[in-house]
Order: structure tokens, then sequence, then C-alpha cells
């Protein structure tokens, strides 16, 4: 998303920082519409509510929360309408899926290819979506010296986030 309400390059990853979430909603799913829209994929009603929901938290939701909030706006219940939106949504970079809690989030930078990286919450499962420098780093050396081609990587952090960390202990 390019939308002043979506930049955070100074708070540091969308998630742990303040933002106004509902431009950033409304943001996030105007650039989707004309996204989908110039490149003649199909938005459907659906898919749409599925990112909608993802947009509203900055968690990581299951597929069957996912399915709560479909039933609630009155969609199907049925876990394939859930996974086929999913599938859609992570196939054209809406949407990515957070492996270590087997649940899913709305990326926050659709509209380029990139690599992303994903702090976890601990505490509170907020998920905080930031780029690493793809090509680069360790891993990327170990690659081309054994003459391996990444294709794609997944890098996820656990650890406690500014918001938790600043909670006194119980």
């Amino acid at each position: 998303m390019t939308s002043d309400s979506r930049k955070n390059t100074d708070a540091g990853p969308l998630g742990f920082a303040s933002h106004d979430h509902g431009a950033c909603v409304t943001d996030a799913l105007h650039a989707a519409d004309t996204r989908c829209a110039d490149e003649g994929l199909r938005f459907t009603p659906v898919r749409r509510k599925v990112l909608e929901i993802l947009l509203q938290e900055h968690r990581a939701l299951g597929a069957y929360a996912i399915l709560d909030g479909l039933r609630d706006a009155g969609f199907g219940s049925q876990p394939p309408v859930a996974y086929r939106a999913l599938d859609f949504l992570v196939q054209h970079g809406f949407a990515h899926k957070i492996e270590r809690l087997n649940a899913f989030i709305a990326c926050t930078q659709p509209s380029h290819t990139h690599a992303p990286v994903f702090m976890i919450c601990r505490l509170c499962d907020t998920v905080a979506e930031t780029q690493s420098a793809p090509g680069r780093g360790a891993l990327s050396d170990a690659a081309r010296a054994t003459g391996f081609q990444i294709e794609r990587t997944v890098v996820e952090a656990e650890g406690v986030c500014p918001s938790c960390a600043d909670k006194p202990a119980p």
C-alpha cells in the first residue's frame, strides 16, 4: 500500500506502531479492489470479506476464526469457503500464512514482491511484518555456495512486542 496511512517508515513495523487503523483498513481494501480490477482478478465478495477480517487486527487469524467472521457477515461457514479465499489472497500477495501459528495475516505491502519477516509476540499474538533484504545474509550465502536457488523464505521471529514489554509483570 502506498497511502500515507499505511506507510510506517519511522515508527517500526506496522502492527507494533500506532496508526490510523480505520484508514489503514479502508486504504488496503481500496488498493486490493483497484489491483484486482487492473489485473483482471476476481475479487469476489467472500475474498474481499476475508481480507477485511484479516485487516481488522494485526494478529494472525486461523481459518476457524475467519469462518466465524464470514458466518457473522452472512457468508457460508464451511471450511472450503475460507480456505479458497485464503488461497487466493496468499497467491496474489494480499495475505501471508504464518507457519508457526498455522494462521493468516493481511500483507502490509501487497503492491510489490518482497521477502517478509514476521515478528510474533508470544504473549498477545500480535504480528508485525517488516522486510528483509533478499539475497543477503547467511542463508543466501550458504545457498550460493551450494548452487541452491532460493525461491521463497519465511522468517518468523518470536518474542515480546513493545506493548507487552511495557506492561508490569504479574
